[in-house]
């Protein structure tokens, strides 16, 4: 019988005491509970070191008081006044000082809650899936944290209820996989931790120590109940055009939400949303639309699809939750008992927004009718760290539906071998308006995909093979799968080079792939080597430099592309960042099928001025040219400004600009010279948690064109959103 072994390095056990005591959150560890407490300190420098002695003592207090886990940290500091700690919004304090803790409740080696505050008390929460090696911060849950500086350092005291957790259920002796961790930016941003990081054993979670206790852990009612409520009026001027079009008031619209979350166990949640206010306070990041073949990605950020979202993740993207558009109600489902992991969820969406792929280029499109949704996905662990896993998607309208169905699995054989695989069937029935409207071929479409990725990783050496196949007939219509109709084989190497101690680098790669597509029917799509090196180094700084040799075939034509590329990015003090991509070589004309020179630039600034104030500015400026003459020359600018009150409140404005140059002589079919347009945000956020929260933001939309001589203003919004979460 095949047995997959992970070989786990030894680990200590930490056993937690209870008190009778609650806690006073204010960053002074001075209740008295906190000397009964077990010590934990932080011996080992992870990062960029390898596993050597800390170079500065930190120490970590862990007591639990039968319905919260309380850490407290004390972190020395020999030069206090070179501590990194800004006001800033939750989950925005990386590039600080912070701590924080890593928990991974089932003990199952697979999945983790990760907890961080900077000496300011700002925030930081995330998901771990060690499975897929994936780190989400769009968690956000409820829990407390407090900071202060002082003359030794910084003290930062957190306590976490055990009804934003999940674990095992039952009166039981409870295990936790535990990483406590420090980051410390100065030259180098170190990584502090008790855990030491066996560089060449690829799992993260399975080097854990062990704390022991929470007998009496308590869930309590594990009930949040959030209602809230939207007001919003949106003004336009409609069908009109012309600089002089006057804008037209629209009505005001007040819609009220209800958010509920039930821990029904300790190891099940259930999410329930009404009416939902999916407005989006966070602007997207402003991404280039031009000469693009394929569909732009944009990540989820509304708060019921992000909750629990790493149940739903495979191989394939086949789960997109940005799929669903305005829906009135949705039910989640997540839960983990006994190695058997499960996910579902369900909603309606009033439209019904869709993806159609192909093997030259994407389309996005909508059908004018509502949509029922529903997904489910199972894992089941097998061994230390394999499982096996199965995912079904379902929409149906009207006319419409799309049905997805697979299975999947991944493998670890040792510490360094390990398969992982995903198979999926669809089958589609589109409305016979829709058949017409949106040119296909027939009104049902099915197709079968797959994934196999083979990878060997050692300390020094990483290399990966991946096949793929996606039929001309497939669509997983929630999810994100912009190319069908090709087979592609892609294989990599990786050699890694770690320095003696005091060089000024600290981790140098090398290395690259080779991959390969055709259609299903074997006609050629792409042949691609691609070679890089990237080196991290003092100054908390990172530069990558890479070229690229590719065949592609396009609209019928072969054509042959070379391109260099670097990219560069540094810290050189807590308040600033820099960082610059830049792009020069042969690109594909695809407006008019033919083969040009393209040339992109892109440089970030981030800056800090005082505590509260910061800058973002990323900027785009790209070019490309055909026989010497330019085809198009695009600048596209995000900035972003934001004034930070308290770990609360915050103001931000954000800008963006767009400038699109045509040399209409170069297009073969009629093509606006020029356009320009102008969005901006302005939002003021106070949050007291992640739905007890205040905004209040307004937006607008400016245009120049064929239509617009002059920008000229085309929409705006005013919105207004009070929520509450009550905690019975």
């Amino acid at each position: 019988m095949l047995s997959f072994l992970f070989l786990s390095p030894v680990v200590a056990e930490i056993r937690v005491p209870e008190v009778a005591a609650d806690i006073v959150l204010d960053g002074k560890l001075d209740e008295a509970f906190w000397a009964d407490a077990v010590m934990v300190t932080l011996d080992y420098e992870t990062r960029p070191a390898e596993n050597t002695p800390a170079p500065v003592r930190t120490e970590v207090y862990l007591a639990d008081n039968g319905e919260a886990l309380l850490v407290g940290f004390r972190a020395l500091d020999p030069e206090p006044d070179e501590i990194v700690a800004y006001l800033s919004d939750r989950d925005a304090a990386f590039n600080d000082d912070f701590v924080g803790i890593a928990l991974d409740t089932f003990n199952d080696e697979r999945r983790a809650f990760e907890f961080f505050v900077n000496p300011l008390g700002i925030q930081m929460d995330l998901t771990l899936d060690d499975i897929n090696g994936n780190e989400d911060d769009s968690w956000n849950s409820i829990w407390g944290s407090a900071g202060s500086i002082n003359a030794e350092g910084f003290v930062v005291e957190i306590e976490i209820p055990f009804r934003v957790l999940q674990f095992p259920a039952g009166d039981a002796e409870k295990t936790f996989g535990v990483d406590l961790l420090r980051f410390r930016p100065r030259e180098n941003r170190l990584r502090l931790s008790n855990n030491i990081q066996d560089r060449d054993v690829p799992c993260y979670l399975c080097q854990l120590d062990k704390l022991v206790g929470f007998r009496n852990a308590s869930a309590g009612r594990n009930l949040v109940i959030a209602p809230s409520m939207t007001a919003v009026r949106n003004d336009s001027i409609g069908d009109a055009v012309g600089t002089d079009a006057p804008l037209q008031s629209g009505d005001e619209a007040f819609e009220p939400a209800l958010d509920i979350t039930w821990g029904i166990t300790p190891d099940v949640q259930l999410t329930a949303t009404l009416n939902p206010d999916f407005s989006q306070v966070e602007a997207d990041v402003a991404q280039l639309q031009i000469n693009q073949q394929f569909a732009l990605f944009f990540p989820e950020r509304r708060p019921f699809f992000l909750e629990g979202a790493d149940f739903f993740a495979s191989p394939i993207n086949a789960v997109f939750t940005r799929n669903v558009a305005d829906p009135d109600y949705g039910l989640k489902i997540t839960g983990k008992a006994n190695g058997h992991t499960f996910g579902v969820f369900t909603a309606n969406d009033t439209l019904t927004n869709l993806l159609l792929p192909g093997n030259q280029g994407s389309d996005l499109t909508s059908l004018d009718q509502a949509s029922d949704i529903a997904v489910g996905r199972y894992a089941y662990d097998v061994g230390e760290n394999s499982r096996l896993g199965a995912l079904v998607t379902s929409r149906r309208g009207d006319d419409y539906r799309n049905t997805v169905v697979g299975f999947d699995g991944r493998f670890l054989f040792n510490d360094y071998n390990e398969i992982e695989f995903q198979v999926l069937d669809t089958s589609t029935r589109y409305p016979d308006a829709a058949v017409q409207d949106f040119g296909l071929d027939d009104d049902k479409a099915s197709g079968l995909a797959y994934r196999v990725r083979a990878s060997r990783n050692t300390r020094d050496w990483s290399f990966f093979a991946i096949q793929q196949r996606f039929d001309e007939g497939f669509r997983a219509d929630l999810g994100f799968v912009p190319q069908v109709d090709y087979d592609r084989t892609i294989a990599g190497l990786y050699r890694t080079f770690y320095p003696e101690p005091g060089k000024w680098w600290n981790q140098i790669d090398i290395g690259g792939d080779w991959d390969i597509t055709r259609t299903r029917d074997g006609q050629f799509l792409e042949r691609e080597l691609e070679m890089e090196v990237s080196i991290q180094a003092a100054l908390r700084s990172y530069i990558e430099f890479g070229a690229a040799d590719r065949t592609r075939a396009f609209d019928g034509v072969l054509y042959d592309e070379t391109l260099v590329y670097t990219y560069a990015e540094m810290n050189p003090s807590g308040a600033t960042f820099l960082g610059l991509f830049a792009r020069t070589g042969d690109q594909i004309d695809f407006d008019n099928a033919r083969l040009g020179k393209s040339t992109r630039i892109s440089p970030r600034i981030n800056q800090r001025f005082g505590d509260a104030w910061s800058i973002r500015l990323r900027h785009t400026w790209e070019r490309l040219s055909h026989e010497g003459d330019d085809v198009f020359t695009v600048n596209l600018t995000d900035f972003r400004t934001q004034y930070q009150f308290n770990a609360r409140a915050f103001l931000r404005l954000v800008l963006t600009h767009r400038d699109i140059e045509r040399n209409v002589a170069k297009y073969i079919d009629p093509v606006e010279p020029a356009s320009r347009s102008v969005s901006s945000q302005l939002l003021f956020s106070y949050k007291i948690n992640p739905q007890t929260v205040f905004f209040l933001g307004y937006g607008d939309n400016r245009v120049e064109d064929d239509d617009f001589a002059s920008l000229t203003q085309t929409d705006r919004s005013f919105f207004m959103k009070v929520g509450y979460a009550w905690v019975p």
